[in-house]
């Protein structure tokens, strides 16, 4: 009955994905509170997208807000993979057709130079693991309708993932107060995120750490190449077509997310 229920989460969240039709909330599918069940859900169509030929290129980190986390009823972050198809060049338009119900998000992004394929990390560990950080537009959606959504959604919904667009000019971590940094997101001349690195579960690190330790306990590590967005600096914004975003983080410089008018790709 168990196995049941994963899959028929799994699928329904794949159908919604291949049709561009938004599902109901699959949170009823399952017991509440089963947040296993829901990764589980998860790791069944991250499996389908390897065999189909997608390749892993990092993780996502979700709900690093605090206010957030009690909104849903947990206590600790989520998790989603990140794949090939799911990066964007700087500034690249991205067709409306290519996602359902897109919102933004202004993020920190670090990429691994060592693996970290142990669950017993530290701070320490971490930073000798990262390459560089990046300042990066996580593009979220959601396969479920309206974004009415629950924690055991989002998590079986790969963390509520889209698309991801990274800057272009990588900052080593030396002389970076990755906690202080300051962000705004603007779009029209008009802001419409603002937060700061201690927004992300107080440091973008200790998300990135929590992260680490997940991954490896659960068998998908990071890996030296990964790319990690470590979770939003401010307040997620809504997209309609035509839209130019553009988010300046201290210190990391600025990313730009544009969305087409058309549906053309």
């Amino acid at each position: 009955m168990t196995e049941h229920m994963v899959s028929k989460v799994a699928e329904t969240l794949f159908e919604a994905s291949r049709t561009g039709v938004p599902c109901a909330p699959v949170k009823d599918l399952l017991p509440a509170g089963a947040l296993d069940l829901a990764y589980a859900a998860q790791e069944i169509n991250t499996a389908r997208g390897l065999a189909a030929g997608r390749r892993l290129v990092g993780r996502k980190i979700g709900l690093t807000s605090v206010a957030v986390q009690r909104q849903l009823g947990v206590n600790q972050p989520d998790y989603g993979m990140l794949f090939d198809d799911m990066a964007v060049p700087d500034g690249w338009e991205i067709a409306p057709g290519r996602l359902l119900q897109p919102k933004v998000e202004a993020e920190v992004a670090f990429v691994m130079e060592r693996d970290l394929d142990e669950e017993r990390l530290t701070i320490a560990d971490v930073l000798r693991a990262i390459a560089f950080a990046l300042p990066a537009i996580e593009v979220v959606d959601s396969r479920i309708a309206d974004w009415k959504i629950g924690i055991l959604d989002t998590i079986a919904d790969n963390a509520s993932s889209g698309l991801y667009v990274l800057g272009a000019c990588p900052k080593t971590l030396d002389g970076l107060d990755l906690r202080a940094m300051g962000m705004v997101m603007e779009t029209g001349g008009e802001p419409v995120s603002v937060g700061a690195g201690a927004a992300c579960l107080g440091d973008p690190l200790s998300a990135v750490l929590w992260l680490a330790k997940t991954m490896a306990r659960v068998g998908r590590p990071l890996k030296a190449g990964d790319t990690v967005l470590s979770g939003a600096l401010g307040p997620m914004a809504p997209v309609t077509r035509g839209d130019v975003f553009e988010a300046r983080i201290e210190g990391l410089g600025s990313v730009r997310a544009a969305f087409g008018k058309d549906d053309a790709k």
